[in-house]
């Protein structure tokens, strides 16, 4: 294989663009690090399932958004880009809300209000402007794709907890074996409260910053 044809795969996977997609699961962590984006968090994480609807569909709305904003940054005029910004998001929303009505209504209904809230969400508009508008499609792809599954992650964890040990299942099935609660477990209504989304939270973000000092102090 010539060196013309290995060319474009160095550039598209080249260490710098694959830390634009891991760099947030853990380092960069747009909620762990920079604390936004956590009203959805407290808001949709009593179930898995429906964490994890919200997760795909900020994963799908922040990489579309990236590119498109990538892709017109060149004309659009500084005084209006926070208007063309949201009017991408909006639409992006717009068409993923439409979509989860038509495919998993259960779930759009549970998760009601909070998908149009989307659109304000900070760490969406936050890549828009450190990124997308200052890089080319491609990187501005996979920095919106991190960022999301940095955000994601933490949907998922946060979700699984407290349907866990709130409810007693995951993704709406049973998972503590009955004879638990035969012997007197029960299960703990304050998981399903939003202040306990806020403390699980903390405590993801003390574990992440704790692991992050110990790595640096060990350096």
């Amino acid at each position: 294989m010539s060196e013309d044809s290995t060319q474009p795969t160095e550039t598209l996977f080249s260490v710098k663009n694959r830390k634009l997609l891991t760099n947030p699961l853990g380092p960069e962590n747009p909620i762990n690090v920079q604390v936004l984006g956590i009203c959805s968090v407290l808001a949709i994480t009593v179930q898995l399932q429906t964490s994890l609807v919200m997760a795909i569909s900020v994963v799908a709305v922040m990489g579309f958004a990236n590119v498109i904003i990538s892709l017109l940054r060149k004309g659009i005029p500084p005084r209006i880009r926070i208007i063309v910004q949201l009017t991408v998001i909006a639409s992006l929303v717009i068409l993923v809300d439409q979509l989860l009505k038509a495919f998993v209504y259960d779930i759009s209904r549970q998760l009601s209000v909070f998908v149009g809230l989307i659109i304000t969400n900070c760490i969406i508009m936050g890549r828009l402007e450190a990124f997308a508008l200052h890089n080319k499609p491609w990187p501005s792809f996979l920095d919106g794709i991190g960022n999301a599954a940095g955000y994601g992650w933490v949907l998922l964890a946060v979700g699984f907890f407290r349907e866990l040990f709130g409810s007693g299942t995951l993704m709406g099935y049973q998972a503590i074996p009955g004879f638990m609660y035969d012997i007197g477990y029960e299960n703990n209504g304050f998981m399903i409260l939003p202040p306990m989304a806020l403390i699980t939270v903390g405590i993801i973000i003390w574990v992440q910053r704790y692991k992050d000092r110990r790595l640096i102090d060990i350096s």
